[in-house]
């Protein structure tokens, strides 16, 4: 009988060594997926590491970013802070000598417009004083005074004080009276200050006294003359002479609300309106006009307004 050799996978043992093969297979099987889990998991931790890094990376950045903004907006507080104390101080020294009256300016009439429009509408409320002096002009009492301008207004105080002293100097104001003097100063002991400043910072210190300038006009309040930048700039829709002559109705006007004198209505038509009168108002029949005394040193006024 022929003699059969068994096959490896079918002689005896043959199911103990497929047994074994397949032990060795399938741990084969289970290292390759083990590596390639743990190739997986190695990639997962890197690419969460730099997701990690680049997310603290921004928000770092952010961080930075806020921190900035934060310390803009701390600078901006501190800064206004500065301003609003050295406005204070300012308006302090203003008031060195008070009066105790505020009056309201040439015409302050809340539909009153000037030509044009004035983009200096609002201010720091930082004044700079002129450093002109002066010599005594007039004779009398004599009231000595400076002359500021607000910042950002584009006007320069000495050039300001320089027009101001010629308008207060001149034989048709209120030195041909014998009994006014005056003499612009840049430190010492004053009297009154004239100050130029925005419609905003005019309404915000004549409304401290309870006059209503509406942006428009002028004050006189305290020691303070406050002189509307947009008037000062502008002149009046009813004053139709050079800027310069509409300046020095603004000036005598409210100066002569410090020495004494009150609004005056229109004497006549035809004849000069009052330095006093609110001229801004309309001249009712007078002729436009700056000065309280004409060149031969008459007193050109007209009825007292009650």
């Amino acid at each position: 009988m022929p003699r059969t050799t068994p096959s490896p996978d079918t002689g005896p043992g043959a199911d103990g060594i497929r047994s074994r093969r397949t032990v060795r297979r399938a741990s084969r099987r289970r290292a390759r997926h083990r590596r390639r889990v743990y190739l997986l998991c190695a990639l997962a931790a890197a690419g969460a590491l730099g997701a990690a890094a680049l997310l603290a990376g921004g928000q770092d950045g952010a961080d930075r970013a806020s921190a900035a903004g934060g310390g803009a907006t701390s600078s901006a507080s501190t800064g206004k802070g500065r301003t609003q104390a050295a406005d204070a101080g300012r308006h302090a020294a203003g008031r060195a000598a008070p009066s105790g009256k505020a009056t309201g300016g040439e015409g302050a009439t809340p539909g009153a417009r000037g030509k044009g429009s004035d983009p200096h509408k609002t201010g720091n409320g930082v004044f700079h004083t002129a450093h002109a002096t002066g010599k005594q002009a007039g004779t009398g009492t004599l009231r000595r005074y400076e002359v500021q301008v607000e910042e950002g207004t584009g006007i320069a105080p000495d050039e300001a004080a320089r027009e101001i002293e010629g308008i207060l100097a001149d034989r048709r104001g209120w030195t041909a009276d014998g009994h006014d003097a005056f003499q612009l100063v840049s430190q010492g002991p004053l009297d009154f200050v004239v100050r130029i400043a925005t419609p905003d910072t005019v309404d915000r210190l004549c409304g401290a006294a309870g006059l209503h300038t509406r942006g428009e006009v002028n004050c006189d309040v305290g020691s303070q003359v406050i002189v509307n930048l947009k008037r000062w700039n502008q002149g009046s829709p009813e004053f139709p002479g050079p800027l310069h002559e509409y300046r020095a109705l603004i000036v005598n006007h409210e100066v002569g609300h410090r020495i004494g004198h009150g609004h005056e209505a229109c004497p006549g038509a035809g004849r000069p309106a009052p330095a006093m009168m609110q001229q801004i108002d309309g001249l009712h029949g007078c002729v436009a006009n700056a000065w309280p005394y004409d060149a031969k040193g008459r007193y050109l006024g007209g009825p007292a307004v009650p």
